[in-house]
């Protein structure tokens, strides 16, 4: 979880190619998008999420991942996977009931992610600083059927800081990984 343009998608790529299978809520939303023949502009997936989790439940994004999670688990128990686009405190709750999920947080300066946002230059992203923190503002709403950045953002367990250069952040990664591998070792030795 994180702000948009933080890194979580680059920690998904980066962990796709350790074997990590990858799922998306944002996928959820964009499957029903194209059925809906919507465009995939920012404001467009926002109020598609928003109204799904209103019509179905502030956990349905991740209760779709989760039925995929436990279906590619019954091939392959050992299986890791990586899930992007977690944005509000129910989603997490959702997630968190897969044994081992850890929540991790994505962070970086909002200049820093405002520099990448214009970068990526995807289709409804802000063109100006002060757009950018009004659409951060819109995602910030204290409700259950809408997204809620900062609160989900408060629940990880673990946080990584994205403010230097791509080698930097993915040794980051792999120090998460090994710390996480080291905790997991030690309470399987416990038992």
């Amino acid at each position: 979880t994180g702000k948009n343009a933080s890194g979580k998608g680059e920690v998904a790529n980066y962990l796709k190619t350790k074997g990590f299978v990858y799922y998306s809520l944002s996928d959820v939303i964009r499957e029903e998008a194209t059925k809906r023949k919507l465009e995939h502009s920012r404001d467009n997936l926002i109020n598609l999420g928003n109204e799904l989790r209103e019509k179905n439940g502030a956990t349905y994004l991740a209760k779709q991942i989760n039925n995929k999670i436990k279906e590619q688990s019954k091939q392959n128990k050992s299986q890791n996977f990586v899930v992007d686009s977690i944005r509000s405190p129910f989603e997490a709750r959702e997630l968190m009931k897969n044994k081992n999920f850890i929540l991790v947080g994505i962070d970086a300066p909002i200049e820093i992610r405002f520099k990448r946002l214009l970068e990526r230059n995807r289709a409804g992203d802000a063109k100006t600083l002060e757009k950018f923190k009004q659409q951060e503002q819109r995602e910030n709403l204290k409700s259950d059927t809408n997204q809620q950045l900062d609160a989900t953002f408060g629940m990880a367990k673990e946080i990584i800081l994205n403010n230097g250069a791509l080698e930097e952040f993915h040794t980051k990664i792999d120090d998460l990984l090994n710390h996480l591998e080291r905790k997991n070792k030690r309470q399987i030795s416990r038992n």
